[in-house]
């Protein structure tokens, strides 16, 4: 299940002054100033947080999200982040508070519906998760609506859902991005769950076009050809499957098949 990227651009409104008839410069104002020298205190110390996080100092991080909290308790980006960092440590109580702070501080961005919808699908709560999906697709600024809509399906998926459900998901997210690879492959696999090996081949072929192999893909391209009797083009997907991910369970699961 994928995160939004959290993005820290440095974008707050530059503040207005009132017009005045006598010309006089009022001067700036001193509550706006402070306001905007919070938000940037928060918006360094997250960006650090981040890239401590992706060097690896969980440690180092979280002291720098406490110290933009304390800048900025409403900065939205380092509640995100915190929510990251909280998850990968294992405090998940913690990180499902600050994924639902993110979004009763921004309740109608995609990318924080999307995150929070991400988080609850992860641990269990589908149904819920469901109607965060949904409000992050109403969003029309939201820049990566196919990325909720992906996981919106797979959510359905791995609840045991309906899969018609799933695969209209998936087909919303191609829709609004036809080169998105986890859609793609979802789709397939779907469909090939269900013994339509012809439509799972047509999306694989589009997902084998990306040129982002993956031991999945290798693997799935591997099974659909063997179900429809294709032998050469499924030792294709299996030669190349153990030349480029020769250690994938999916590797071995070849190997295991071949060698009964």
């Amino acid at each position: 299940m994928r995160l939004d990227r959290i993005l820290l651009a440095a974008c707050l409104a530059a503040a207005l002054t009132a017009c005045t008839t006598t010309g006089t410069d009022p001067g700036p104002n001193p509550r706006v100033a402070k306001s905007d020298n919070a938000q940037e205190g928060a918006r360094v110390h997250t960006e650090l947080a981040q890239s401590y996080m992706q060097n690896g100092d969980l440690q180092g991080a979280l002291t720098k999200l406490n110290k933009a909290l304390s800048f900025d308790p409403n900065f939205v980006p380092a509640h995100t982040v915190m929510a990251v960092l909280d998850e990968r440590i294992g405090n998940q109580a913690e990180a499902e508070k600050h994924y639902r702070k993110a979004v009763a501080l921004a309740p109608d961005k995609g990318d924080t519906n999307n995150n929070l919808g991400a988080f609850l699908c992860k641990t269990g709560r589908g149904t819920e998760a469901a109607q965060y999906f949904q409000k992050a697709v109403t969003d029309p600024f939201y820049q990566t609506p196919a990325l909720a809509w992906t996981n919106a399906g797979r959510c359905v998926e791995s609840g045991g859902g309906d899969v018609a459900a799933a695969e209209e998901d998936y087909r919303k997210a191609i829709a609004l991005d036809p080169q998105n690879a986890e859609a793609l492959l979802r789709i397939s696999s779907l469909l090939f769950q269900q013994n339509d090996a012809f439509r799972a081949r047509a999306f694989l072929q589009r997902y084998d076009a990306l040129e982002q192999p993956s031991p999945a893909g290798l693997k799935l391209g591997h099974d659909i050809e063997l179900r429809l009797g294709n032998k050469d083009a499924a030792r294709n997907y299996s030669r190349r499957l153990q030349s480029q991910f020769p250690d994938s369970e999916q590797a071995r699961a070849i190997d295991s098949t071949a060698s009964q």
